[in-house]
C-alpha cells in the first residue's frame, strides 16, 4: 500500500523555470548549496581579511564552480527573456486598448487636471482594469455586496458601489437612488388601459367605454391572485360559472383552484380547461360533490376509463354531460355510461373524438337513452352515415348539432329532419358539403318550432332554395342564424354562375323579411354572392331591426362604408360587427358601445358627452361619403 502511495503521489502544477532547468539537467537544490556555500566562503574572507590573518582560502572544486556559474546564468537569462516578453505583451495590450478608446466617437473625455500626466493616468487606468478581478458569468452565484444575499448572476445584475455585483432588489434600490440624485423625474405609467388588453377584449366582442363594473373587476382580481385563494363562499351560479371562464382563459385551473368550483352541495360542475387535472383530481371532484347532474369537461385529456367507472359508483342524479376530447375513453365504457344513466340523460355534447365512438356506440346511446332532448355530437371522426340513419329514432330531440367527419346523402339526411324535425328548436349542420335543395325543402316541411338554424360549408344549396326556405315558412321569426360559408368556390369564376350557389341576394332578403325582428346573431360571412344593392336595401332608411345584436360579414366583396353606417343606423341594439377582408370599409366612425372587428382604419368612438359630435349626424355624414 506504501508502494503504491509513493508511486501515485500527486505533484502540483510546475513553472516554466523549473521545467527549463530540468531539461537541461541542472538541479535546483545544487544551485541553492552552490549559492550558500560561496556566500559562507565569502563571510570567511571578509572575516579573515579583518583579522589580518593571511590563512589560504579553502580549496574549491573548479568545475563545480564554473558548471554552478553556467546554470545561474542560463537561469537568469530565462527569467529576464520571460520578464522582457511580459512585458511587451503588457505593453502591446495597453496600446491597442488605447486605440480604441480613442476611436470612440460621440463620447466626452475625461477633462484633465492641469499640470497632470495624461500618458501616466491612461496607463493607470489601463492596468487597474487589465488587472481587475473578471465577473461572474450569468448563471454562477453571488453574493449581493448590499445585502449579503446570495443570488444568481444575470445579463441584467446590476454593479453596487465596491465594484461588486448586487441582486434585483438592491439594484432597484440604487436605480431608484441614482434617478433622485440625478434630479430625474419617475415616469408614470399611461393613463387608461394597455393597447393590447383593449384590442383583445375587442376581438371578444366588449367594447371599450367607460370603467368596468365592481363585479366584473372583482372578478378579475380574483383571477389575478388564484394561488392566495382559499374558497368562494357562496356566490351565485351566474358568478362561478364567469369565474370559470376567466380561470380557464388564463390557464390557471388546476388541481389546487379546481376545488374551488366544486362544493358538496353542487349540481353543477363546468370545468372549460382541463387539461392539468390527472384522473385523481377527477376523482375528487365526484367525491365532495356526489349530487352532480350537470358536468361539463373541456379539454379533458386525462379523463380515462376508471374516472367514468368512479363517477358511475359515485353519482346517481347525472343527467347533462359535455366532454370535450376525452379521447382515453373505450367504447366499451361509453356503452356502460349510456346504459347506466341511460333513462335520466337529457343532454350529451361530445366533441373531438377521435379514437373511439363508433356508429356502435351511437346506436346504443339511441337504444339507451330514448328521452334525450339535448345531442351534440361534433368531429367524431369515427361516425359514418349509418349513424345518421340511427339518430332518427330519437324523437323527442329538440337540440341536434351535428358535424362528422364522412359526408352522409342527402337521402339519410333528409330522413333525419322528417323523424325528428318536428320538437326541433335547434338544428345545425357543419361542413354537410353535399347537402342540396331536397333537404332545405324537408326543413321548410318538418320544421315549425326552430328559433337556432346553422348551415355551414356548402357549396350545393341553391339562392332560389334558400329564397324558398324563408318565404312563407310557418315557423317563427328565428333568433340564431349561421349561413356562413354558403356560396360557390369556383375560383375561376369569383361571381358565381347565373343560378346563384348559395345564400346570395334574394335569400339573404327573403331571411331578413322572415326573422328580422327577432334575429339576435346572424352570421353570413363569405357569402360573397349578396350584392351592394341587397345590402342597401335590407339596412336601408326606414327598417328597424330591434333586437339584432351580433353580425359577421367577414369577406363579403360588396360590402362597403355605407353599409355600415347603415347598420349602426337601423340596429339600435348591435354591438359587434365583424368584418374581416371587407376591403372598401374605410374611414368608419365607430359609435360608443359597439365593437367593430377586421376594418384597420376604423377611427375613435363617437363621444356622446360633453361637445361630442351627434352620432346621427355622424352616421348620415358616412353615409354619404359611401354614396
Amino acid at each position: 500500500m506504501t508502494g503504491r502511495r509513493n508511486g501515485n503521489r500527486i505533484r502540483g502544477p510546475q513553472s516554466a523555470l523549473t521545467d527549463f532547468l530540468s531539461s537541461h539537467n541542472i538541479s535546483a537544490q545544487q544551485i541553492r548549496d552552490d549559492y550558500e556555500r560561496r556566500v559562507r566562503e565569502a563571510a570567511q574572507s571578509e572575516n579573515a581579511g579583518e583579522g589580518g590573518s593571511n590563512a589560504p582560502a579553502p580549496p574549491s572544486d573548479p568545475d563545480a564552480e564554473a558548471a554552478a556559474a553556467l546554470a545561474a546564468a542560463d537561469a537568469a537569462d530565462a527569467a529576464a527573456e520571460k520578464t522582457r516578453k511580459r512585458k511587451r505583451k503588457e505593453e502591446a495590450a495597453i496600446e491597442k486598448i488605447k486605440k480604441a478608446k480613442g476611436s470612440k466617437g460621440g463620447k466626452k473625455q475625461k477633462k484633465k487636471a492641469p499640470g497632470s500626466d495624461d500618458e501616466d493616468d491612461d496607463d493607470f487606468d489601463i492596468l487597474d482594469v487589465m488587472y481587475t478581478k473578471a465577473a461572474p458569468l450569468p448563471g454562477q452565484f453571488e453574493n449581493c455586496e448590499v445585502c449579503s444575499k446570495r443570488f444568481t448572476v444575470t445579463p441584467y445584475s446590476k454593479t453596487g458601489p465596491e465594484g461588486g455585483l448586487v441582486c434585483t432588489p438592491c439594484g432597484k434600490e440604487l436605480a431608484k437612488d441614482g434617478d433622485a440624485a440625478a434630479g430625474k423625474k419617475t415616469r408614470k405609467p399611461p393613463a387608461g388601459r394597455k393597447r393590447r388588453q383593449v384590442e383583445s377584449e375587442r376581438l371578444n366582442g366588449i367594447a371599450v367605454g367607460g370603467a368596468k363594473t365592481l363585479q366584473q373587476l372583482c372578478i378579475e382580481k380574483v383571477a389575478q391572485y388564484h394561488e392566495d385563494v382559499d374558497e368562494l363562499g357562496e356566490l351565485p351560479e351566474p358568478v362561478m360559472l364567469r369565474l370559470a371562464e376567466i380561470f380557464a382563459k388564463k390557464r390557471v385551473l388546476n388541481p389546487k383552484t379546481v376545488k374551488l368550483f366544486v362544493r358538496p352541495d353542487s349540481d353543477a360542475v363546468c370545468i372549460h380547461d382541463a387539461a392539468y387535472l390527472e384522473v385523481e383530481d377527477y376523482k375528487g371532484i365526484f367525491a365532495v360533490a356526489p349530487g352532480l347532474k350537470k358536468l361539463v369537461l373541456r379539454n379533458a385529456c386525462q379523463l380515462k376509463d376508471e374516472v367514468i367507472e368512479y363517477m358511475m359508483e359515485k353519482c346517481d342524479s347525472i343527467n347533462f354531460i359535455q366532454f370535450y376530447a376525452g379521447n382515453l375513453v373505450s367504447d366499451e365504457m361509453w356503452c356502460r355510461l349510456f346504459q347506466r344513466y341511460g333513462k335520466q340523460l337529457r343532454a350529451v355534447k361530445l366533441s373531438w373524438l377521435d379514437a373511439a365512438f363508433t356508429d356502435d356506440t351511437v346506436q346504443e346511446l339511441v337504444k339507451s337513452c330514448p328521452d334525450l332532448i339535448r345531442l351534440k355530437l361534433k368531429l367524431c371522426r369515427k361516425l359514418t352515415e349509418e349513424s345518421i340513419v340511427a339518430l332518427a329514432g330519437l324523437t323527442n330531440l329538440e337540440r341536434l348539432s351535428l358535424q362528422t367527419g364522412v359526408q352522409p346523402s342527402c337521402e339519410a339526411v333528409v330522413n333525419l329532419v322528417k323523424s325528428v324535425g318536428t320538437n326541433l328548436r335547434t338544428l345545425s349542420f357543419e361542413d354537410f358539403l353535399d347537402i342540396d335543395d331536397t333537404v332545405l325543402a324537408q326543413i321548410k316541411e318538418s320544421c315549425s318550432k326552430l328559433e337556432k338554424f346553422r348551415l355551414s360549408m356548402n357549396d350545393v344549396a341553391t339562392d332560389a332554395a334558400y329564397a324558398n326556405l324563408f318565404t312563407n315558412w310557418k315557423n317563427p321569426p328565428l333568433t340564431f342564424v349561421d349561413l356562413s360559408g354558403t356560396r360557390d368556390v369556383d375560383n375561376n369564376n369569383p361571381k358565381g354562375p347565373e343560378e346563384a350557389i348559395g345564400l346570395a341576394s334574394a335569400g339573404f332578403k327573403a331571411l331578413m323579411e322572415h326573422s328580422g325582428s327577432a334575429i339576435r346573431t346572424l352570421d353570413i360571412a363569405s357569402c360573397r354572392h349578396i350584392s351592394l344593392e341587397a345590402f342597401l336595401d335590407v339596412f336601408g332608411s326606414g327598417k328597424t331591426y330591434p333586437n339584432l345584436e351580433s353580425i359577421n360579414f367577414s369577406f363579403c366583396s360588396s360590402m362597403d362604408t355605407s353599409v355600415v353606417a347603415s347598420v349602426f343606423r337601423s340596429c339600435p341594439s348591435i354591438n359587434k360587427v365583424i368584418a374581416f377582408g371587407c376591403f372598401d370599409v374605410t374611414d368608419v366612425v365607430v359609435p360608443r358601445g359597439i365593437a367593430l372587428i377586421g376594418v384597420p382604419k376604423a377611427q375613435d368612438a363617437i363621444e356622446q358627452i360633453g361637445t361630442g359630435i351627434d352620432v346621427a349626424e355622424a352616421l348620415g355624414r358616412m353615409v354619404d361619403v359611401g354614396a
